[in-house]
């Protein structure tokens, strides 16, 4: 059945409908190697949960009719105990004040096969008012005067539309569509990560009251109803220039807000032109900036650049001078680019972003396999790659 819009005659009698809508939390997520001295885990890992229930409260406040999570809640399929907890005193919280929660999966947090269980399982038992599509499908969920049609990440790109065409929509009521996945506009901002699907944008139509889509960190509108969110936590250097937090959308006025949260600052320290500077000097130049930072309970990460340094530069800096100013942030990333080279050298590799899936296939095709046997290793060798990369136990190897 093709989604057909009735257009609706009258709003009277309707009830307002304020949603917060929150996405691509990565719970689960670390990095770095600064501990909580508290817990013995992961600093950044610890950051993440505390700003997840500190950003529950702050909702509350707020007093919406419905929480909106458009995927990613966790960070994995497999998620860690924490992870589940922090979702599980969320969802208690939420409970407690009658709003409800809906959900859909994410691309991190889906089962990639059909024998794995979904970490959503184990939420359907709690007794709060709790709606999650993860089941590869098109959900409709109807809360009060409003239903809420949840795609969540699936199988194949090719799916997405076939469970578009399955939309109902409720007649003189309202609409809200959920999903996951990269807005075709979008395509130069693909993230290379496992499963990640494009979504077409005929898909995100003007009919709907209100769209709200997760996988994308920025806050983005995309279309006339259409929004990410952006996620509420820097996940990567790549983000330092995002807008974080959620949104707040009131179906009635047919107003969005953007929604500030708690998260770590990320804080871009500029440029330091490293001409004529011994590599001492570039470490006193660095140092000097991040005490310029202003540091309270969590300490921020931060982004130095230099400009026209010698490859060497970063690898001659005595790392004593840049002690004290490591100890005042979570993380200091500095990155170099060296005269003639278009590309920035990262003072650590970070791999997050590289899509090992296609460059296996890449490697594949300059191997000249027979046709069958190309489409064999093709298809065995990327469901181990995505094993690997995802932490999906054995029973999704190959068989």
């Amino acid at each position: 059945m093709r989604c057909t819009f009735i257009p609706q005659m009258s709003t009277e009698g309707m009830s307002g409908m304020r949603i917060v809508h929150i996405a691509d939390s990565h719970l689960g997520l670390s990095a770095f190697h600064r501990l909580d001295p508290e817990t013995g885990m992961n600093l950044r890992e610890t950051q993440i949960y505390r700003h997840f229930l500190s950003a529950v409260d702050r909702i509350l406040a707020l007093r919406p009719d419905a929480v909106v999570h458009a995927g990613d809640i966790f960070h994995s399929v497999r998620p860690k105990t924490m992870a589940y907890t922090t979702v599980l005193e969320a969802l208690t919280r939420l409970g407690d004040a009658g709003i409800p929660l809906v959900v859909i999966a994410g691309n991190h947090d889906m089962a990639k096969s059909r024998f794995t269980t979904s970490p959503f399982e184990v939420l359907d038992y709690h007794s709060a008012p709790f709606h999650a599509a993860y089941r590869y499908r098109y959900e409709p969920v109807d809360l009060g005067d409003t239903r809420f049609h949840l795609i969540p990440n699936l199988l194949q790109a090719t799916q997405y539309r076939e469970e578009y065409d399955r939309i109902e929509p409720l007649r003189n009521g309202r609409n809200v569509l959920v999903t996951h996945g990269l807005a075709t506009t979008l395509r130069d901002y693909r993230l290379n990560t496992v499963m990640e699907h494009e979504i077409d944008t005929t898909m995100l139509s003007p009919e709907f009251d209100y769209i709200a889509l997760g996988h994308f960190h920025a806050r983005r509108q995309v279309a006339d109803k259409a929004w990410y969110c952006g996620s509420q936590e820097y996940c990567s250097y790549g983000e330092i220039r995002d807008a974080k937090g959620g949104l707040l959308a009131d179906l009635a006025r047919g107003t969005v807000e953007p929604l500030a949260l708690p998260c770590t600052a990320m804080v871009d320290l500029g440029e330091v032109v490293c001409e004529g500077l011994s590599p001492r000097q570039v470490g006193e130049e660095i140092s000097g900036r991040v005490e310029g930072i202003a540091v309270g309970e969590d300490p921020p990460m931060a982004l130095v650049a230099l400009a026209g340094a010698d490859r060497k530069t970063l690898q001659a800096m005595d790392p004593g001078v840049l002690q004290e100013a490591r100890n005042r942030l979570l993380d200091l990333r500095i990155q170099v680019k060296a005269p003639g080279e278009g590309t920035p050298l990262t003072e650590r590799h970070d791999l997050r972003g590289v899509n090992y899936v296609d460059l296996f296939g890449e490697y594949l095709q300059g191997q000249h396999l027979p046709e069958r046997q190309h489409g064999y290793v093709l298809e065995k060798g990327s469901a181990v790659i995505r094993q690997v990369m995802t932490g999906e136990g054995k029973e999704d190897a190959p068989r």
